[in-house]
């Protein structure tokens, strides 16, 4: 049955102990059945604060879609997709978007769930397509809505908001200050809920000086300075990002990369070996900036600085998050000049030469199996687990994170038993399929 009022229960899924502030007051206002418009940094549970009070508002006797998210990125609606999931709900939940085949989407809606999710173009499109009932649509959330005004989804979503007759509730999200409102929406006295000045105070932003105006070498000393730690470096175009992606591949720096010009499953691919360990390092350009899933990270690096105050926010708030300290480093031409809004902070400077290489001892390698069954073969992460440690005989501490999709399954392991384990559970049976087990590059 459908969870109604046990959080606690669900919180426990996801290691948390209590909501943080800014969600028991996202709860409370959504409980209400009042637009709400929620501004919190990236990284602060802002799914967690309107998925919550939204699920208790769910018919579970009713068979046609309730609820409709709508989101910039295919990325941002997995995650989304993820975390009801996880939570248990027993509501059907599905995600559509762009970049897979539309006879996916179809195989997906054949039962109708009664929470849909998607970017801006594929929703309008299975819209117009099928022939679901909008009537049963009573709450209408759009996450990161300027992000997807901003990439040129305005007039889907307006025909989406459109065909909803029956929208009683509309909840706005946004990881900035400076979004206009969407009129289309016809937001009707909304509670305005802030946090984005909550979410800074924690991080450390720091210049480090390059003796040349090409960066690269400065930048590989800086991660040896850093040393063995999670975090992304940024920068604004994907042919600069395959040069230095290049140069540090020729210095033995492993990493994975993202930016829009990558196939999906390579871009799925990246933020899973992020995710699970097997890489610490993700080069990317600015899609990586807000509405991903990624894991908590202690620090950022400004390979280009962006173009704009805004970007350079949201870069920062993939690290210092949920009350943890973090760090963004600003590479530097000592001969360039810093924008108005690098130098309203006041960063501290490092020279280069100050820089000495980390003592951290090299963690523990992580490497990714796929499997070739997933949730539609109901297979669950308890299955895979079962299999690795009785055929697989892989100890707990060697089994890290289980990453279930539709047709598949992605999980980290050490990498000094991952051929092993290859070896014993390929072409074994997951319920009632049997599965591949193969390494990923």
């Amino acid at each position: 049955m459908p969870i109604k009022k046990d959080i606690s229960s669900i919180l426990k899924k996801f290691d948390i102990e209590a909501l943080n502030p800014m969600q028991e007051e996202a709860y409370t206002s959504i409980q209400k059945g009042t637009d709400v418009i929620l501004l919190s940094p990236t990284g602060t549970g802002k799914t967690l604060a309107f998925v919550l009070p939204l699920i208790e508002t769910l018919n579970p006797d009713s068979s046609e879609i309730q609820l409709l998210i709508v989101v910039p990125s295919r990325e941002l609606a997995q995650q989304i997709e993820q975390v009801i999931r996880k939570m248990g709900s027993g509501f059907k939940v599905n995600a559509v978007y762009g970049g897979r085949a539309g006879m996916q989407d179809k195989i997906d809606l054949k039962h109708t769930p009664a929470i849909l999710i998607g970017t801006p173009g594929r929703i309008a499109d299975r819209f117009r397509r099928d022939s679901y009932s909008l009537a049963h649509i009573k709450t209408l959330v759009l996450d990161e809505f300027d992000k997807s005004l901003e990439i040129g989804f305005q007039e889907e979503m307006e025909e989406i908001v459109d065909t909803l007759p029956k929208i009683k509730q509309r909840i706005l999200t946004s990881a900035t200050t400076d979004a206009e409102l969407p009129s289309f929406v016809g937001l009707q006295d909304p509670v305005t809920i802030n946090y984005l000045e909550e979410g800074s105070s924690q991080l450390v932003i720091k210049t480090i000086l390059s003796p040349e105006k090409d960066k690269l070498h400065t930048l590989v000393k800086t991660l040896a300075f850093i040393g063995h730690q999670p975090g992304i470096i940024f920068c604004n175009v994907k042919d600069a990002l395959h040069r230095i992606s290049d140069f540090l591949d020729d210095n033995d720096v492993d990493h994975v990369c993202f930016h829009g010009g990558m196939e999906q499953i390579d871009r799925e691919r990246s933020l899973i070996k992020f995710r699970n360990g097997t890489n610490q390092i993700l080069l990317a350009t600015d899609l990586a900036a807000r509405g991903l899933d990624i894991p908590e990270i202690t620090f950022i690096i400004h390979y280009h600085l962006p173009y704009r105050e805004k970007e350079f926010t949201h870069r920062n708030g993939r690290t210092a998050r949920m009350n943890r300290d973090g760090i963004a480093y600003i590479l530097h031409w000592k001969n360039e000049p810093l924008p108005d809004f690098i130098q309203d902070i006041s960063p501290e400077k490092l020279e280069v030469d100050e820089l000495e290489k980390s003592t951290l001892s090299p963690p523990v390698k992580w490497t990714t199996l796929y499997i070739t069954g997933g949730r539609r073969d109901k297979i669950s992460k308890g299955d895979v687990a079962g299999l690795f440690y009785k055929i697989g005989e892989l100890k707990k501490e060697q089994l890290g994170t289980i990453e279930l999709k539709q047709n598949c399954t992605y999980v980290g392991v050490h990498a000094t038993v991952a051929k092993n384990l290859i070896e014993k559970t390929n072409n074994s049976r997951l319920k009632k399929k049997k599965v591949r087990v193969s390494l990923i590059d």
